[in-house]
């Protein structure tokens, strides 16, 4: 692949801490994590002590004040390992960009100390079991009681589910009134009247913890809006375009990996006298991968640089998660092919890849959301 300029020494130095973070405290239980369901709790607070968590929080709350290339960095080392970066993506990048940008001082100082410290881990409640894309059409509802919220409802498919200790809900505070009608609160998990589900059982993220949060009318103070009422689904859409480009992110970097994996393994593998790298099949299916993944890598390192510029849209970001992602499912693909049977043994990095990659296409907006939402600017 062609050298990048996109990062500085700053970064590279980073990218090293976390890539020896990972060797040390990820790499070694992924496979007790995925018997589990999920990881431990104290992950966060092993990456908040080495200073991996909320990179762009700044100084004043206690975070180092830095870029999102921090992020992009800490995505692309763990997709290598396995999806806890979406985790904590979710967490330092997305949870945390809620109450920066949206969150009174008092929230502030609240929460983001202690979620750079990785003391309070969050997660973020949007979809329901029947709403899937639709964020209009959340049905859980916070109606005004006094001074507080009363809060009931269910939401699906949530990432730290089950190890969070706040959650930013999304809620109906005018059901009649569509996407006018739709606000932000953070919650406490340990809130009266909110119960998590057990981890779900998913075929692949299997590491990654993806749970259920019920709310049975749960008090939460009115202080706890986020920005102004009925206005979250703005916020949300003006939030959405770096989440999905966070997911463009994650799957280049994974399909590069699996890229590699294939091409150590082809040329180590032998088959009717020769290794596998020499047949023509081989190469030109390599080629071709080869060649797809550069275009897709100068395509994300292009929207991180509009990013870094705040000139990223929500068509560029909905391009850029719906392409890569779909490579990706097509380059693990091809790589399990390339490995034989042995790309079908779930202890192979390279199945681990194949399984993990579908949800891409689904969470964050499905592929078919992002083509509807690139097809409005036609």
């Amino acid at each position: 692949m062609s050298p990048r300029d996109l990062f500085g020494p700053e970064h590279a130095q980073f990218r090293a801490t976390v890539a020896r973070f990972l060797e040390r405290e990820v790499a070694p239980h992924v496979e007790r994590w995925e018997a589990r369901g999920g990881f431990e709790r104290e992950l966060f607070h092993r990456a908040g002590a080495a200073g991996l968590l909320c990179p762009t929080v700044p100084e004043t709350h206690g975070g180092p004040g830095a870029d999102r290339l921090y992020t992009a960095a800490l995505l692309e080392e763990a997709a290598r390992y396995s999806n806890i970066g979406l985790s904590f993506a979710m967490h330092s990048d997305i949870v945390s960009n809620y109450l920066m940008h949206y969150g009174s001082e008092a929230l502030q100082q609240a929460y983001l100390p202690r979620m750079v410290a990785g003391e309070v881990v969050g997660a973020l409640a949007m979809t329901e079991p029947g709403g899937g894309s639709d964020v209009k059409a959340v049905r859980t509802t916070a109606v005004r009681d006094g001074g507080h919220y009363v809060v009931s409802g269910s939401k699906t498919f949530i990432s730290n589910a089950t190890v969070c200790d706040m959650v930013v809900v999304v809620v109906k505070t005018d059901p009649r009134a569509g996407a006018k009608g739709v606000s932000l609160l953070v919650v406490d998990a340990d809130s009266p009247g909110l119960t998590k589900g057990a981890p779900l059982k998913k075929i692949g993220l299997k590491s990654q913890d993806t749970g259920e949060l019920f709310f049975d009318q749960v008090r939460v103070p009115v202080a706890n809006l986020l920005g102004e009422e009925n206005q979250g689904f703005a916020y949300l859409m003006r939030e959405l375009p770096w989440e999905r480009l966070q997911i463009a992110v994650s799957a280049i970097a994974a399909a590069e990996a699996a890229y590699g994996w294939t091409l150590e393994y082809v040329r180590q593998r032998q088959a009717f006298g020769q290794a596998v790298a020499d047949f023509q099949a081989t190469r030109f299916t390599l080629a071709e991968l080869k060649t797809e993944l550069q275009i897709g890598r100068v395509f994300v390192d292009r929207c991180l640089q509009l990013l870094m510029r705040g000139e990223l849209d929500a068509q560029m970001a909905s391009m850029a998660k719906y392409w890569t992602t779909d490579l990706q499912g097509k380059v693990v693909d091809a790589c399990v092919q390339l490995h034989g049977g042995y790309g079908f043994m779930a202890e192979y990095p390279i199945a681990k890849a194949y399984v993990d990659a579908r949800a891409q296409r689904i969470y964050g907006g499905t592929n078919e959301i992002m083509k509807e939402l690139i097809a409005r600017d036609l």
